[in-house]
C-alpha cells in the first residue's frame, strides 16, 4: 500500500488520502457591491476539478475575516452570511466526491489592498482601495504605504473576526479550518520582530510576539468543533540573517500551537521581507516540517516545489511529513493524485463518470 494513499485520521475526521491541495489566491470574487468577496462559477470549477482529480483535501484560497483583511479587493470573503451561503455549493459538491473541504482564514495586515499578480501585484491608490494596518507602522517594502498601527482594541476585533468567520465556515460545511499565519499576512507580521516594533504586551519578547496568534488560535478553537481539527500555517523562517522570524522560534511556537489545540501545521516559509535569497529547489521546505514534527510531535504538512510522485510518497513514507500540500502543480494538473495512485498502486475516488477512464 501507498503511503501517500493512506487514510489520515485528526480528531473524528479521515481524510481519504496525504495528497492535499495548498491554499491558492484565485483573485476572482467581484471587488465590490452585494457580491463582494462571495464565491462564484470560476471559484466552483476549479475546485471541483480537483475533487474529481481525487485530492483528499482542499484547503480553499485565503479567505478574508474583513474588508480590510483582503489581500486584493478581488479575493473571497466570509465576513457576511452572503459569502458563507455560497461557499456550500462548493463544500457540498466537494464531499459528495470523497474530498474534504477545508478553508483558510485570513487577514492580509500591511500586505493588503493590492493588485491582482497578473495586474503587477502593486498597492492600490483609488477607489478600490484601503488604509492597510499592521503591528507597526512599518511598511513591507518601498512603495507600499505605512500601515495603520493597530490599537489593543482594534486587535481584539479582530480577534473577533476570526472567530465569526469560523463559525460561519462550519455552518457552510467546512471540515478543518486553517488560520493564516504565514507569508507575512497580519499573524505573521506579529509574530516576526521584523515587522513587530511594538513595546506593549504584542510586542518585543517571543511570548508578546505569540500573543495575538494565540488569542486567534483560543477564539477560532472555542467555535471550532471539538471533534474536528484546527491547523495553521506558518512561515517557518524569514530568510532573514538577523531581525527576523527562525527556525527555532518555529519550532517553539509549534510546541505552544499544540497546547492550544491545533491539530497540524502547515509548513511553508517567506513572505515577510522583499528580496531575500531563498534556496529554491525541490522540496525546499520540507526539512523544516520534518524538524517540527520531531522535536514537537505536532503534525505537519510539508509545502513546496512537490510535483513529482516519487518525490512526495518518500516524504509520507520515511515520515518526514504527514501529508504533502501541492500549490502550482494542482493548477497544472487537477488529476494529479489520480495519476500518481495508478503509478504507485493506490487507489482514489473516482466520479461515476469518469470510470470508463479507469
Amino acid at each position: 500500500m501507498s503511503a501517500l494513499f493512506e487514510h489520515y485520521t485528526l480528531r473524528s475526521l479521515t481524510i481519504p488520502n496525504r495528497v492535499w491541495m495548498a491554499p491558492m489566491c484565485q483573485y476572482s470574487a467581484e471587488a465590490s457591491g452585494p457580491d463582494a468577496g462571495v464565491a462564484n462559477d470560476w471559484h466552483f470549477a476549479h475546485y471541483a476539478a480537483r475533487a474529481t482529480g481525487g485530492t483528499g483535501l482542499i484547503l480553499l484560497e485565503a479567505t478574508a475575516v474583513s474588508p480590510e483583511g483582503r489581500i486584493s479587493p478581488y479575493d473571497l470573503g466570509i465576513w457576511n452570511d452572503t459569502q458563507a451561503e455560497a461557499l456550500r455549493r462548493i463544500t457540498r459538491f466537494l464531499k459528495d466526491h470523497g474530498t474534504v473541504p477545508g478553508i483558510q482564514i485570513a487577514h492580509a495586515g500591511r500586505k493588503g489592498s493590492t493588485e491582482r499578480p497578473w495586474k503587477g501585484g502593486a498597492p492600490i491608490d483609488d477607489e478600490r482601495g484601503w488604509r492597510p494596518v499592521g503591528p507597526s507602522p512599518v511598511p513591507f517594502d518601498e512603495g507600499h504605504p505605512v500601515p495603520d498601527e493597530l490599537s489593543r482594541e482594534q486587535i481584539r476585533e479582530v480577534v473577533g473576526q476570526f472567530a465569526a468567520a469560523a463559525r460561519r465556515a462550519l455552518d457552510a460545511g467546512f471540515e478543518v479550518v486553517e488560520v493564516h499565519g504565514a507569508h507575512g499576512y497580519l499573524i505573521g507580521e506579529f509574530l516576526s520582530p521584523h515587522s513587530n516594533r511594538r513595546t506593549d504586551e504584542y510586542g518585543g519578547s517571543f511570548d508578546n510576539r505569540v500573543r495575538f496568534a494565540l488569542e486567534v488560535v483560543d477564539a477560532v478553537r472555542e467555535v471550532w468543533p471539538e471533534e474536528l481539527p484546527m491547523f495553521f500555517r506558518i512561515s517557518a523562517t524569514d530568510w532573514l540573517e538577523d531581525s527576523g522570524w527562525t527556525a527555532d522560534d518555529t519550532v517553539r511556537f509549534a510546541a505552544l500551537l499544540k497546547e492550544h489545540g491545533v491539530d497540524l501545521l502547515d509548513v511553508s516559509t517567506g513572505g515577510n521581507a522583499p528580496r531575500v535569497r531563498i534556496p529554491v529547489g525541490p522540496g525546499y521546505q520540507v526539512p523544516f516540517a520534518t524538524r517540527v514534527k520531531a522535536e514537537t510531535g505536532l503534525p505537519v504538512a510539508a509545502v513546496g516545489l512537490i510535483t513529482e510522485t516519487g518525490q512526495a510518497e518518500k516524504i509520507v513514507a520515511n515520515g518526514e511529513a504527514d501529508a504533502v500540500l501541492l500549490g502550482r502543480e494542482l493548477l497544472r494538473n487537477p488529476s494529479w493524485a489520480r495519476h500518481a495512485a495508478r503509478e504507485l498502486g493506490g487507489e482514489v475516488h473516482v466520479p461515476d463518470q469518469y470510470h470508463r477512464s479507469v
